[in-house]
């Protein structure tokens, strides 16, 4: 067995090494695609460490004649940013968690439920769902202004938790659609409750889906410019993206203290994905088999 085994590793292991030219050539557009996916983030690292000057002397591809903290120190100042990251961090951490919930309860009255039209309620949802954000504005602006929620990020919450979550119940109730009624018929027979076949039986199942859309739900609402740019008026409640595009006025634009911005901006959010990576990788990789 021992022999065997190290045959088939030997044999693996010479059909890695003879690669065709075919492979070489997909390697190499592969590793053109990163450089090309990676030119603007190399373009947004040289010009966050250089001055107003030497931007203006040497143009954005430059490398920095002296390497300086100025934009970082004078965007962190400018828009208090610590505070930006909270009120970023906040949102988009109860729009997540609020959305992933309701978008459970959402999938498993569709999926598992079966309500009565439960096709032609997923099929609003998705037309919902291509909806332009332009058409929601005013009819929002219009019903927060009236029941005093204008410029108050809770606001913010319940119209992103109800966009992600429309996104997230059509998903989810697809899956829960396939789940196996023997199992939800046996839990049934055994005395189970609705709230324990969720509880103990669909929510651990679906677990790694949910942590998938957790963290995808997380950076979309960090990511959203125009809908925080409408609600929020407050200097104090505006989040990191409102931050950033502040520095830039009708008739001026600080290049190099815009690039810092973009640049300490993308650093909570990496963060989070970094935490999350495993979970995010094992949950893409636990669906696709199931």
């Amino acid at each position: 067995m021992s022999t065997m085994s190290a045959a088939e590793l030997k044999k693996i292991a010479k059909v890695k090494k003879n690669r065709t030219a075919g492979d070489w050539l997909i390697i190499v557009l592969l590793a053109i695609g990163g450089v090309v996916m990676l030119f603007p983030f190399i373009v947004l690292c040289l010009n966050a460490f250089k001055t107003a000057a030497d931007y203006n002397a040497n143009g954005p591809l430059s490398w920095p004649t002296s390497f300086t903290l100025d934009g970082f120190i004078k965007f962190w100042t400018r828009v208090n940013f610590p505070e930006k990251v909270w009120n970023s961090i906040w949102t988009s951490g109860v729009v997540a968690i609020c959305a992933v919930a309701l978008s459970v309860f959402n999938s498993f009255a569709l999926g598992i439920g079966r309500v009565k039209g439960r096709r032609w309620i997923i099929l609003l949802i998705m037309l919902a769902n291509m909806l332009p954000q332009e058409a929601l504005l005013y009819p929002l602006y219009i019903m927060f202004k009236g029941i005093g929620l204008y410029n108050n990020p809770w606001s913010i919450v319940i119209i992103f938790t109800v966009i992600q979550s429309a996104f997230g119940t059509y998903l989810l109730s697809s899956v829960y659609g396939t789940f196996p009624k023997a199992i939800l018929e046996a839990a049934t027979i055994d005395g189970a409750s609705r709230w324990k076949i969720l509880k103990d039986i669909v929510f651990p199942i679906s677990k790694p889906t949910l942590a998938v859309m957790l963290v995808f739900f997380f950076i979309w609402t960090w990511n959203d410019y125009m809908i925080p740019m409408a609600f929020l008026i407050d200097n104090s409640s505006q989040t990191v993206p409102i931050a950033i595009a502040s520095l830039s006025g009708d008739r001026l634009m600080d290049v190099t203290t815009t690039a810092s911005a973009s640049l300490i901006s993308i650093v909570p959010t990496l963060i989070f994905f970094l935490l999350f990576q495993r979970t995010l990788s094992n949950g893409i990789t636990t669906g696709a088999v199931k």
